[in-house]
């Protein structure tokens, strides 16, 4: 079975594309109002994902090359191509696609930042996955190995960052009928709530269903929320969030250790040893360079 991504390069619809991601996706999945149960219409598919790339784009030493001496050799982070248009889907009514396919290496840092749209698409519904290898699978099993409580920060900031286009973005288009039919951006408040929401069900859960609160999306995208009762909505739940925070079972700061670790399995089964490319190092060096760290940084104060 070939990923969606896969498929239309074959028949070369993504001609811009690097040909290792032919084969290369391991995860990928359907976003977007679809996902948070908000919208049926699957004539445009928002698709995230991530893929391995060639070892030596990881470990450029491989190639030969030398940190600061050589000019550094292209090295994949992320596809991204939006209107991939499927003129034969739909039964000829054609199928647009915006694909955002990240490099492993750059999903789980996005991942242990806790970006809303990454962790977003670890947690979809399991009808949202388009694709994924077994090592994609791990990866979601493992997908509350990510969170922790520096979610709120980012979610309040994507969620503010909405807010701000709500009130002063000039509607262009679709979104400026919305503005002119229901007196705000509907799209735009819907995803502030969205994501106030979701944050809420990770410090409080440690989990996240991006269809809970589907029926109450509905209702802000049908107009039936004025921007009153959005803004107080947005008050009191950052309220809420606060003390949410405060009092949330999750670790503070991500657990980059065992994040890594997995990261290295995963790299281990899609390449074979890693022998050549990482080095492991035992408790008793790790110590030993930690203590040196700690005399480095007290020396000065002591006057040695």
């Amino acid at each position: 079975m070939a990923s969606t991504f896969g498929k239309l390069y074959d028949r070369g619809l993504l001609r811009s594309a690097p040909k290792f991601l032919r084969h290369g996706v391991q995860y990928e999945v359907l976003m977007g109002s679809v996902a948070f149960g908000v919208s049926n219409d699957t004539s445009d598919m928002d698709v995230y994902g991530f893929a391995i790339p060639p070892q030596d784009h990881l470990f450029p030493h491989l190639r030969g090359e030398i940190a600061d001496f050589d000019e550094p050799a292209p090295r994949f982070a992320q596809f991204q191509e939006h209107h991939v248009t499927d003129p034969d889907a739909l039964a000829g009514k054609g199928r647009s696609h915006d694909f955002n396919i990240y490099s492993i290496v750059k999903y789980f840092r996005l991942c242990l930042e806790n970006n809303p749209n990454i962790i977003d698409s670890l947690f979809v519904p399991r009808r949202c996955v388009l694709y994924a290898t077994p090592l994609g699978d791990r990866v979601r099993e493992r997908r509350k190995d990510f969170l922790h409580r520096g979610a709120w920060h980012k979610f309040k900031g994507y969620a503010y960052s909405q807010m701000h286009k709500l009130r002063g973005k000039a509607p262009k288009g679709k979104r400026k009928a919305l503005v002119e039919e229901f007196g705000f951006d509907v799209k735009f408040a819907y995803h502030v709530v969205r994501l106030l929401n979701e944050v809420e069900q990770i410090l409080i859960e440690q989990d996240l269903d991006l269809e809970r609160s589907r029926e109450q999306l509905k209702a802000i995208r049908r107009g039936e929320w004025s921007l009153e009762r959005l803004e107080q909505y947005v008050q009191d739940k950052e309220a809420d969030l606060e003390s949410a925070y405060a009092v949330s079972k999750l670790p503070a700061t991500p657990n980059q250790p065992e994040v890594k670790a997995l990261l290295l399995e995963c790299l281990e089964q899609h390449y074979g040893s890693l022998d050549k490319c990482v080095a492991n190092e035992d408790n008793a060096v790790l110590a030993l360079r930690e203590i040196d760290a700690v005399i480095e940084r007290v020396r000065p104060r002591k006057g040695w």
